[in-house]
């Protein structure tokens, strides 16, 4: 065999080395999460990057109802506002709830667990669990739940209006007090004055649910408008997420991350509800509720690199 033929072979042999290493490791980041109906404790398959988070002086949750991601991604007729918000926050691209019907993944981004009973008022077991409030208190920091229509500060009934108990999980808790149990009206003007984490959560016609795609946009659009601006120039930290999708089987969801700590652009990672949960732990060094211990936090999205 003449020199030129081995030096062939070789060059052969490396290039498919090359390829086969490069699938390897691209592979093991971009793995989908599918999530059938039912399955609520799905771990993504994330390598074992434990990156450097930011930590915000707030975080606030905003979470929608019933619409998948292809519904608001990109249909700037229905979602203006929020296809408005894109080009300046972390997308991500392979984000699922865990569970239908609505209120287990309530729990889930509060919690780290699921109920059992669907959307009942009355759950078991779950008030017993350590939950993200609760942890947040013990630890020195503060958490709040505004909810839209809640009739007065503390109430824990089911219905009133528009407004649903089965989308603030806070009050199941007797851990949680009643002044953490607040309406949207009790909203900060003076958003220093936020806690450390709050969760904003839209009346069912507000939420997308019982109202249009439109309809929720422009709430969100008048709602947020002034948060936005506030946190571009302090550190805080806006999530805004949708309970579930209104398709059984995947589950898929829109996610954004905005805030000054946060790297513009679509975001492959894979994440659930409890990826979300151990990314707001881990920020403030919290311990782990349910299965946030099971999952790894969001790395890929900040603007400082993770460490590798």
């Amino acid at each position: 065999m003449t020199m030129r033929k081995v030096l062939g072979i070789a060059a052969l042999v490396l290039l498919a080395l090359v390829g086969i290493g490069f699938w390897y490791f691209s592979s093991g980041r971009t793995r989908m999460v599918s999530l059938p109906l039912g399955v609520s404790e799905a771990t993504p398959q994330l390598s074992n990057l434990r990156g450097v988070l930011p930590r915000p002086e707030h975080v606030v949750v905003v979470i929608e109802e019933n619409k998948s991601f292809d519904a608001i991604v990109g249909n700037t007729a229905e979602a203006p506002y929020l296809n408005s918000l894109i080009p300046h926050a972390a997308l991500f691209t392979r984000s699922y709830a865990v569970a239908h019907p609505s209120q287990p993944n309530y729990f889930a981004i509060f919690a780290g667990r699921t109920n059992s009973n669907g959307d009942a008022c009355a759950v078991s077991g779950i008030p017993t669990a350590d939950n993200l409030g609760t942890e947040l208190l013990i630890h020195g920091l503060t958490f709040v739940g505004y909810s839209e229509g809640l009739p007065a500060p503390g109430y824990r009934g089911c219905i009133a209006g528009d407004y649903a108990r089965k989308h603030a999980p806070w009050t199941y808790f007797p851990t949680i007090s009643a002044s953490a149990v607040q309406p949207f009206t009790a909203f900060p003007h003076d958003y220093a004055k936020l806690p450390t984490v709050a969760f904003v959560i839209p009346d069912l016609q507000d939420d997308m649910h019982a109202g249009s795609i439109s309809h929720g946009d422009e709430w969100l659009r008048r709602a947020l408008t002034p948060r936005m601006a506030w946190s571009a120039r302090h550190n805080a930290l806006i999530i805004i997420t949708w309970d579930e999708s209104n398709a059984e089987l995947t589950n898929h969801i829109p996610t954004l991350f905005v805030g000054p700590m946060v790297r513009p652009g679509r975001d492959a990672e894979p994440i659930t509800h409890y990826a979300v949960l151990r990314t707001i732990e881990d920020m403030y060094g919290l311990p782990h509720a349910g299965h946030a211990a099971d999952v790894q936090p969001i790395v890929d999205c900040w603007r400082v690199p993770p460490t590798r």
